[in-house]
């Protein structure tokens, strides 16, 4: 165990720095997103052979297209530790994938400390930045911590104002709080970026139904049914017609 342990240390400090990465890293990438199968071969093979935090990212990728969410979790948490140890500042980006993967395998207490681990870092930037503050503000809303999601979303929707999902949520919560101003605001810029998405138009419809907007809702519940009829979604709208007295055409 111990020469493990000093193994493991060795190729965690003789990591290369962000844009030097071997040409392996491409390599196993590539796999990890084409065929996930051999990416998990590939990048567990690396990691035995000392491919340090960059193999188990690399796993953890593999995994995520897999869908084994709590093995995506744990490879990008074990990465994000061994890059802690060689203060590497892509430790911040390993927790926001490990709190990502957490968050889809329905763990919101540990995607909540991996994200809370990447944003106080402070080595978050752009984009990243954004999604996981929106990922937080995700498991703010469950749990019920509204002014907490709508300042993570605010701050958000200034990093990643191109994802509609954060427009998505935003305008959602917004509706939950009553403010029907900034909900039918952020749900334009959410038809805006993905109006084919049958989410954001169930959320239309549920914002032009709260603001009396009968035409609206139909119209926005009808379209989800085209979209999708037979995603749960499609179900949600077609129930929501109900209340109009209106059946599916």
């Amino acid at each position: 165990m111990l020469f493990f342990l000093l193994s493991l240390q060795a190729a965690t400090a003789a990591a290369p720095p962000p844009g030097q990465e071997p040409p392996r890293y491409a390599e196993c990438m590539d796999l990890a997103t084409g065929d996930p199968s051999q990416g998990v071969t590939a990048a567990s093979k690396w990691r035995v052979e000392g491919g340090g935090m960059l193999a188990r990212q690399c796993l953890g990728v593999a995994y995520a297209n897999q869908k084994r969410w709590p093995s995506a979790a744990a490879a990008f948490e074990e990465a994000a530790r061994e890059a802690e140890s060689a203060h590497d500042v892509r430790s911040a980006n390993y927790w926001a994938q490990a709190g990502n993967a957490w968050l889809a395998a329905g763990e919101p207490v540990k995607a909540r400390a991996a994200l809370d681990a990447a944003l106080a870092s402070g080595h978050l930037t752009g984009l990243a930045l954004g999604e996981a503050r929106l990922d937080r503000a995700r498991i703010l809303v469950a749990a019920g911590d509204m002014e907490g999601a709508r300042g993570d979303l605010d701050r958000a929707l200034a990093d990643a104002k191109a994802d509609p999902l954060a427009w998505l949520l935003s305008a959602t919560l917004a509706r939950r709080q009553g403010d029907l101003a900034r909900a039918r605001t952020d749900i334009a810029e959410a038809l805006r970026r993905a109006a084919d998405d049958p989410q954001v138009q169930l959320e239309a419809g549920n914002i032009a139904a709260t603001d009396g907007d009968e035409a609206g809702a139909r119209t926005a519940w009808g379209r989800v049914i085209e979209l999708a009829p037979g995603s749960p979604a499609a179900e949600s709208a077609r129930k929501a017609l109900a209340q109009f007295g209106a059946a599916e055409k």
